[in-house]
């Protein structure tokens, strides 16, 4: 059974679903209501202390859903630390797969910010990013954790 909660951000409203106790899908929207459960609980918490610059990792379970290589490309963008970035074309080296399909991967992340795909950058630059606001919410969860100086 899914659980819901909703949470204001300095990038809008995001509402996590929660399925056998871990993250399943973040959504850009409001509506859900307030955190019912303990992993929707925390998933809030660290969702607030990220964005009041007290937390770089999320440790709430999470089970992103897709396909073998959407997992892949999930898990290869959960690894790259707060601050820093990697281009589509790195990770596509890494799972010896096409930058285009890594890009496709990055936009069908169905759990973002707790899955960064805001830190995948293309080979010359920003592209496009999925999130409500598009790159301009993509530049300022940058900017908040000072990464790609450029932006800065």
């Amino acid at each position: 059974m899914a659980a819901q909660a909703s949470v204001e951000t300095p990038v809008g409203w995001l509402t996590l679903t929660e399925e056998d106790g871990a993250i399943t899908a973040v959504n850009w929207r409001a509506g859900a209501g307030a955190a019912e459960t303990p992993v929707l609980r925390q998933a809030v918490a660290e969702i607030d202390a990220y964005f009041a610059g007290d937390l770089t990792e999320f440790t709430v379970p999470l089970a992103a859903k897709g396909s073998d290589f959407q997992i892949a490309v999930c898990d290869a963008i959960s690894a790259i630390p707060f601050g820093y970035t990697r281009t589509y074309g790195e990770i596509a080296k890494d799972l010896d797969q096409s930058a285009q399909s890594v890009g496709q991967a990055c936009g069908g992340n169905p759990i973002p910010i707790l899955i960064p795909c805001h830190r995948v950058m293309g080979a010359k630059g920003l592209t496009g990013f999925s999130g409500a606001g598009g790159v301009e919410t993509k530049v300022a969860l940058l900017r908040h954790e000072g990464a790609a100086s450029l932006l800065i």
